[in-house]
């Protein structure tokens, strides 16, 4: 497996591909290692995962270099992503004996029952490349936490990125057999269903999560998807400060290049203030510097995938015989690398590619709309169902707009965030289950009940 540099299209390194024989072994070593991590008490489990967390800290100029040179993200925003899995680790370091310690429910001379986590075993973690950190953290640390062991398969995109998180955990005190990265790609994921894990965790697109979870239904054990969305937004009437909107919402849709689950994918924008937000908006956009990510002030870097340039071209493509008017970009940059546009369209409907199928990319549609009831009707017009937005001075003017969009977070004047304390979960093809929070900390648990009469 060569590793390539999508902003150069250099080959950083040649790695050898995980087989079916090499992942079965490494599960058998996280077997053996499973078993030895659940007998270190929680609250040590809890300093090693903090060890692991000073470790990010030191390392992070080295990490965000390598983060940088595989995924093409500008290296701010790599240092941005390390310091925003830091935070998640830390709030899942400071609360994880809360959640995962035992449970008292009663506790009586005559009576005393109890609800104990148990760990699932050893789990699967196939994993996306657009925030590594971001993600993996999400499922591997409360895996740890819990008493798991994990075999964590990044994204061919992404594996240089796991190395060193491999090496720093257990550099921080994690088993070594606690914790195994399966290497390869789209082979090495479908040989992972075939082996007896006791969970499965799975961030990608709805495509290949619908396979996994076909795949491993008859083994009846935990599986959770965190897949793509379209995630709208809708600007109403009563903002004022509208160059400031314009610009925060634009960041909403094209920071990491637009390659975010959560990125804002389409935008709805009331016709009392369409015009004036259209100018300010394309106005951002072009005051952001496109270049090669390791340069000072660079926003827009090098699209990890080379495939998502067709993706997008044939977006554009769609919305200009449609109809749509083309403000800007619009189309991949000559280059050595993986470079698109940023790509503002108008005049855009519902029924446009680039306002229902997900984009991941440096790419927006904004709609003029008439009422809230008309943004409340197209926001819900999608098979997706991560995240919404409405910027609105009026806080009850927002959140009943928000009450009858069909997602699992629902964001007012904010887009494009997550919180360690908050479940991270989608709805209909945006998945199911929870990361995050102290639902996510107990989705790598089975509870056990004790009725005890003394």
């Amino acid at each position: 497996m060569k590793i390539i540099n999508p902003a150069t299209g250099v080959t950083i390194k040649t790695l050898r591909d995980d087989s079916d024989i090499s992942l079965m072994e490494k599960f058998k070593l996280l077997r053996v290692g499973q078993r030895q991590w659940i007998k270190i008490p929680l609250p040590e489990r809890v300093k090693i995962i903090g060890k692991f967390n000073e470790l990010l800290e030191k390392n992070i100029e080295k990490l965000a270099a390598v983060l940088t040179s595989e995924t093409g993200k500008p290296l701010q925003q790599s240092r941005n992503e390390i310091n925003g899995a830091r935070a998640r680790v830390q709030w899942m370091v400071d609360n994880a004996e809360k959640y995962l310690a035992d449970e008292w429910v009663t506790n009586t001379d005559t009576l005393k029952e109890k609800i104990t986590y148990e760990p699932l075993g050893v789990i699967c973690n196939i994993s996306a490349w657009n925030y590594p950190y971001l993600v993996g953290v999400n499922v591997f640390i409360p895996a740890l936490l819990a008493g798991n062991g994990v075999l964590y398969k990044p994204s061919e995109y992404a594996i240089l990125t796991a190395l060193q998180i491999e090496t720093l955990l257990v550099r921080a005190g994690v088993d070594p057999n606690a914790f195994k990265v399966g290497i390869g790609g789209k082979y090495a994921g479908e040989a992972l269903l075939n082996i007896p894990f006791d969970g499965y965790f799975f961030t990608g697109s709805y495509k290949t999560g619908q396979f996994i979870y076909e795949k491993v239904a008859k083994k009846m054990v935990p599986c959770q998807m965190e897949l793509g969305g379209k995630d709208p937004l809708y600007v109403t009437d009563d903002i004022t400060d509208i160059a400031a909107v314009a610009a925060g919402t634009a960041d909403g849709a094209f920071y990491n290049n637009g390659q975010s689950c959560c990125a804002v994918e389409r935008i709805y924008v009331h016709e009392k203030v369409y015009d004036e937000y259209v100018t300010e908006f394309v106005k951002a956009v072009r005051s952001w510097k496109l270049g090669l990510p390791t340069d000072e002030g660079v926003y827009f870097g090098a699209l990890t995938r080379p495939e998502q340039l067709e993706v997008l071209e044939g977006q554009v493509k769609d919305a200009l015989i449609r109809g749509a008017t083309l403000l800007l970009g619009g189309k991949r940059i000559e280059h050595d690398g993986n470079f698109f546009e940023p790509t503002v369209l108008t005049h855009v409907h519902n029924k446009m590619k680039v306002m229902q199928e997900e984009s991941f990319g440096p790419i927006i549609g904004i709609m003029k709309v008439q009422s809230d009831e008309d943004a409340i009707h197209l926001m819900n017009e999608t098979e997706y169902g991560l995240t919404a937005s409405v910027y609105s001075n009026s806080q009850a003017r927002a959140e009943e707009i928000l009450s009858q969009v069909n997602s699992g977070t629902g964001y007012w004047n904010c887009c494009d965030r997550v919180t360690a304390g908050l479940p991270w979960a989608g709805r209909k093809h945006s998945g199911f289950g929870a990361t995050l929070s102290h639902q996510g900390m107990r989705a790598f648990t089975k509870t056990k009940s004790w009725q005890m009469k003394p």
